[in-house]
């Protein structure tokens, strides 16, 4: 404990201690964790059991600044702070930094004031006419697909149109449920979260808290080796330039890792959505208890077989709603993968947020169908910043927040969509040559 305060009693809301980044840094285990949010010192090692956003997501920040995490995910920080206000035990010595780092400290503060800049500017305000076009492109889909299949015959040619039309509508609703499940839509949290849970459990068939657990740990620690769930993967590929080696000198060879460029387009696209999370969906769905996902996941089901069951039978919906989502992984695979995949992927460097999000993401160039094609994650950066900020305004912040990258030296990687693809398979090869160098040679 630095300052020679005396420590509060952990949950008693005094703030009493006094301490320094040493001290703080101290704590960090899954036991015992604490962190700071606007020089503030909280003891949240038994509330992260019960944080909303899953115990894991604050938990990635023990012993570290918080406040940026703080900032960029809680739409309404005064009713975060309530919660808050119990866990705070004391404060950073007045002779400490912000930051640890004076780089940081600065690089911190210009992007606050970004922040505030983007808030008055309106840019995190939602245009609800957008949404709504969105939607409604997306139940048109829906909806003609059924239409012209019941009207014109269940031909393979027809049926082939029909898959394509609804894999579309697939994920185009799932960037659509990304929208409410980042609070980016409706200025009240809680219209955001029903209409998160109807899209993508009803138009989708999955669960938002499921996505909730995933998607909120990778932005928290985006490429952060054991942090983010995206790059866990599980043996099957090894990722970046630190795991590869790691694996070859440890001698781990769960499956050729110098030829995973080769078997990602039989295991990755094919595979992630009709069966890893079709599984990790009803696991997390079932362990949990969640039965109101668990109605709205058979919501979409029951709808879905009552339209297609008279034109195909069980066995012919089923093979159209397993050829439907394959057609939608690839898609899903391509697009996230090229943001994150091909950027640097290493383990904890307690780095500040805008070090931290340009590391682990890149750009994909502006232009009407990228944008549609992406759900606007061509602006990956943007997004990874401004988690809550509605997609239509991505590329108004875009100049802003390049500029501010240029003053910090900070790369800010934008390519064409093509290249990040290709990067995606590059990336892979680079880190398989990597591991087969390490098993042989260390």
């Amino acid at each position: 404990m630095g300052g020679g305060g005396q420590q509060g009693e952990p949950g008693s809301g005094k703030a009493a201690g006094v301490y320094t980044w040493e001290e703080v840094q101290k704590h960090s285990s899954r036991n015992d964790r604490w962190l700071v949010i606007n020089r503030k010192v909280y003891n949240i090692t038994q509330w992260a059991k019960r944080h909303p956003g899953g115990s894991h997501v604050i938990g990635h920040y023990g012993g570290e600044d918080a406040t940026e995490a703080f900032a960029a995910f809680h739409p309404d920080q005064n009713f975060a702070q309530k919660f808050l206000k119990p866990l705070l035990i004391g404060e950073l010595a007045a002779t400490e930094p912000s930051q640890d780092r004076e780089k940081s400290a600065r690089i911190i503060q210009d992007f606050e004031s970004l922040r505030v800049q983007v808030e008055k500017a309106g840019l995190f305000r939602a245009q609800p006419l957008f949404f709504c076009l969105h939607l409604g492109h997306i139940l048109l889909l829906e909806a003609l697909a059924w239409l012209m299949v019941s009207h014109w015959g269940t031909s393979w040619m027809l049926t082939l149109l029909c898959a394509v039309m609804l894999a579309t509508s697939q994920s185009q609703a799932g960037w659509l449920q990304h929208d409410f499940g980042h609070l980016s839509v409706f200025k009240k949290s809680k219209w955001n979260h029903l209409v998160h849970k109807f899209v993508i459990g009803h138009l989708k068939g999955a669960a938002a808290s499921w996505w909730n657990h995933l998607h909120f740990n990778h932005h928290a620690k985006p490429n952060i080796l054991s942090k983010d769930p995206d790059v866990n993967m599980s043996g099957i590929f090894v990722l970046g330039a630190v795991q590869p080696v790691e694996y070859g000198i440890k001698k781990i060879k769960h499956l050729p890792y110098n030829r995973q460029h080769q078997y990602f387009f039989l295991v990755g696209p094919p595979l992630l959505i009709p069966i890893v999370f079709n599984l990790q969906v009803l696991h997390v769905m079932i362990s949990r208890r969640n039965w109101v996902d668990l109605a709205w996941y058979l919501s979409f089901y029951c709808r879905y077989f009552y339209c297609y069951v008279p034109l195909y039978g069980l066995l012919g919906s089923l093979a159209l709603i397993l050829f439907v989502r394959f057609l939608e992984s690839h898609w899903f695979v391509w697009v996230t993968q090229m943001n994150h995949l091909p950027m640097n992927i290493d383990y904890e460097q307690r780095q500040d947020w805008l070090t931290m999000q340009l590391q682990a993401t890149c750009n994909i160039e502006q232009s009407f169908f990228n944008d549609w094609f992406s759900g606007h994650l061509n602006f990956q950066i943007e997004h990874h910043l401004f988690p809550r900020m509605p997609r239509h305004n991505y590329h108004l912040v875009a100049p802003q927040v390049r500029a501010l990258c240029e003053k910090h030296g900070i790369p800010y990687q934008v390519k064409t969509l093509w290249r990040g693809m290709a990067d995606v398979v590059r990336s892979l090869k680079t880190s398989g040559d990597l591991w087969l160098d390490a098993y042989l040679h260390k």
